[in-house]
């Protein structure tokens, strides 16, 4: 296995568009990463003490994080080829960067600050500096010098919001993260080079779908694994045992609604979109709600599990309506990137959620959660009877 340079890096259109092995490994540190988040605001909500708001703030920073150095990652691996020794040890780094901040996370507000700041910056310069030193001469360098540019714009503020307390760092690192994304929307805008064209980045599409999809499935992962850490950390009750069943039956929903159709069809709609680079962005975003959805949803559940009788908190409404809220959101974008259409049983769900989770704060938490469930059900029997009898429609992304 020879380490090589320059364009050879690229992938080649003869490369397998599968996901590798390491890149699977890569995920299993992102199960551990959305545990720990998850886990943060489970204690927030379970204590209920201070500014939840903040708190929650965040918490949805540290996702935002992750899930951008996750998804550079795969960008990454998409145009180059990730059987390249080099490559991989990219891949190595970043998982180690990943697993630092992962560690991190339950105390990113307090001392571990640094830590993952640093591990977070170091990624975000380092790996595109390594592979535009690789592309010496090669016109496609010019994407990593506009990552390494941006790179160095927003250090300055991770590294010293670590050095800073409470509101203070969420809203420096949250100017700093939304500065990151921005850049990502704007794709990079950099002095004397201009924004990166579509042409300059060419994505292996089926590549990049299946990582997407198989992110999805991580956060599902991590959803079964907190659910199954609160039932079995508890007394077998037999309303404890009803809610894990419930939880269980809304991971196996969420599963459903989201590889219907469209999730099925990914590769193929990024085949045939008109610009694929457009549409890898805007799947970024939308995977990103999806799986905070997730994540929200495995909270709520999880809640549910540990007390499934007696008040529930609005606070704990929140999670459990607004996981769904979120991940139906999500989905319903997904449809259209796919198909170029919303599905109105989706935008009626997030309504009838919304509208039912008022009168939520005054039945048991397994009742709300039984609410939700059953809202779920609704749309998939929808779905369902819908789709019967008439032909598979293929993809027509408007983007």
């Amino acid at each position: 296995m020879a380490f090589g340079g320059g364009a050879d890096l690229l992938r080649r259109e003869e490369s397998s568009p599968r996901a590798t092995f390491l890149e699977l490994f890569l995920d299993l540190v992102y199960v551990f990463a959305l545990t720990r988040v998850s886990q943060r605001l489970v204690k927030i909500l379970t204590e209920l003490e201070g500014e939840i708001f903040a708190q929650t703030l965040r918490a949805v920073l540290l996702l935002l994080t992750l899930w951008l150095l996750w998804a550079m990652t795969t960008l990454m691996t998409s145009r180059f080829d990730p059987e390249r020794a080099i490559v991989q040890i990219i891949v190595v780094a970043t998982m180690f960067a990943s697993m630092v901040m992962a560690v991190a996370v339950i105390r990113a507000f307090e001392e571990h600050g640094l830590l993952f700041a640093l591990a977070y910056v170091l990624t975000q310069i380092g790996r595109p500096l390594v592979l535009g030193l690789t592309l010496r001469r090669d016109p496609r360098q010019r994407i990593s010098v506009r990552l390494v540019f941006w790179g160095l714009c927003t250090a300055p503020l991770w590294i010293g919001g670590a050095f800073t307390t409470g509101d203070t760092r969420l809203l420096i690192w949250g100017v700093a993260i939304g500065a990151d994304y921005l850049g990502h929307l704007l794709r990079w805008p950099t002095p004397r080079l201009g924004h990166a064209a579509s042409m300059e980045w060419r994505f292996a599409g089926e590549h990049v779908a299946e990582r997407y999809q198989q992110f999805f499935l991580i956060a599902l992962g991590e959803s079964i694994l907190v659910t199954g850490f609160a039932f079995s950390g508890n007394e077998f009750t037999a309303t404890r045992s009803a809610a894990f069943v419930v939880a269980f039956a809304t991971t196996v929903l969420l599963w459903r609604l989201y590889f219907f159709q469209a999730g099925f069809a990914l590769a193929e709609a990024f085949s045939s979109a008109r610009d694929p680079a457009r549409f890898a962005w805007s799947a970024t975003y939308t995977h990103l709600v999806i799986v905070a959805g997730v994540v929200t949803t495995a909270v709520g559940y999880e809640l549910v599990v540990t007390r499934p009788l007696g008040h529930t908190d609005a606070a704990w409404v929140g999670v459990i309506v607004g996981g769904p809220v979120l991940f139906m959101a999500g989905r319903a974008r997904f449809g259209y990137e796919v198909y170029a259409r919303l599905l109105w049983s989706r935008l009626i769900g997030i309504a009838l959620l919304v509208v039912v989770a008022p009168a939520l704060v005054f039945v048991p938490p397994l009742a709300a959660a039984g609410v939700v469930s059953a809202v779920l059900l609704g749309i998939i029997i929808h779905d369902v009877a819908r789709a019967r009898g008439r032909e598979e429609v293929p993809p027509s992304s408007p983007l």
